[in-house]
């Protein structure tokens, strides 16, 4: 009888992550790849062509003696709006798609079961299956990199009302503010992303990017403090109202900007606690680091396949 084995994949702004796992879940391959400039339309070959080669290579004896194997089903998670009722990618700012139907020009490319997800909403499932919020029902998961969107679960369940759920890098944070890849001024996006940061980082004269800058904080720097301190009160002005209105009790931050620990974690805490005037709210890291959109990914081609 042969293996049959479920692929998940990732598309990022800068990276493709993908996985592939067994019908009990576990993980036996896994690839990281850069993502093409913009890809379009063309993101249909990059997610097949990454499906396939994972086949190939668990064919090849890479992920053990696993006999003949076969692909019972694949799933694709992808940042911006996503539709994932009827499997539109419907905008993607930073990569270049829009109104795709995705889903099904993937099942007519792999001809197996194909689900489409949200990339935060993938990582946020897998963190409350595997990672930082199992046993916690109400959380709000805010990856904070190229871009930011954010994911609620609310009684246990990812809220998915519309395509814009979750869209919060889009809130208008800094009226007036940055330009935003969505052609409005001051989305959140637009001043508190890493590279948003980054930007404002270099144009005050400085080299380097968002990491370069949380290094500098340690020194001291005051250009730095500036554009940290700005960016940390725009995510609260944005952030402190979702964790009010749907009583959010875990707050996962992930993404990049995460790697720099205490030194985002602490005010965006204190801030927060100030905002909605009690501290009973939590904040930590993610747990499952840049895997979490994979995995999740992964659980969503399992429940396509059964």
């Amino acid at each position: 009888m042969a293996t049959r084995l479920m692929a998940g994949v990732d598309v990022g702004g800068t990276r493709v992550k993908s996985v592939l796992c067994d019908v009990d879940g576990s993980v036996l391959l896994s690839h990281t790849a850069s993502t093409p400039s913009r890809p379009g339309a063309g993101v249909v070959d990059v997610i097949a062509d990454t499906v396939n080669g994972l086949l190939h290579a668990a064919r090849a004896g890479e992920a053990g003696d696993l006999g003949e194997v076969t692909l019972a089903s694949a799933a694709a998670v992808v940042p911006g709006l996503v539709d994932e009722a009827s499997g539109q990618a419907v905008w993607s700012a930073n990569l270049g798609w829009r109104d795709l139907p995705l889903r099904d020009l993937l099942a007519d490319r792999l001809e197996i079961p194909v689900a489409l997800g949200h990339d935060v909403r993938a990582g946020l499932l897998a963190e409350h299956r595997l990672g930082a919020a199992q046993g916690v029902p109400d959380v709000l998961f805010v990856p904070l990199g190229t871009g930011i969107a954010g994911a609620l679960l609310t009684g246990g369940r990812v809220a998915n009302g519309t395509e814009w759920t979750g869209e919060i890098g889009h809130v208008v944070a800094v009226p007036g503010g940055a330009e935003c890849g969505c052609g409005r001024r001051g989305c959140l996006e637009a001043v508190a992303s890493a590279s948003a940061i980054g930007r404002d980082w270099r144009a005050a004269g400085r080299e380097g990017d968002a990491e370069t800058l949380t290094r500098a904080l340690a020194d001291g720097d005051p250009v730095a403090r500036d554009i940290w301190d700005a960016a940390i009160d725009a995510l609260v002005r944005v952030l402190a109202p979702v964790c009010a209105a749907a009583g959010t009790r875990l707050v996962l931050v992930g993404g990049g900007l995460v790697l720099s620990g205490a030194t985002l974690l602490d005010p965006l805490r204190d801030g927060l606690a100030s905002a909605m005037g009690h501290d009973l709210l939590t904040l930590v890291p993610a747990a499952l680091g840049d895997r979490a959109g994979a995995l999740g990914a992964a659980l969503l081609a399992l429940e396509a396949a059964a």
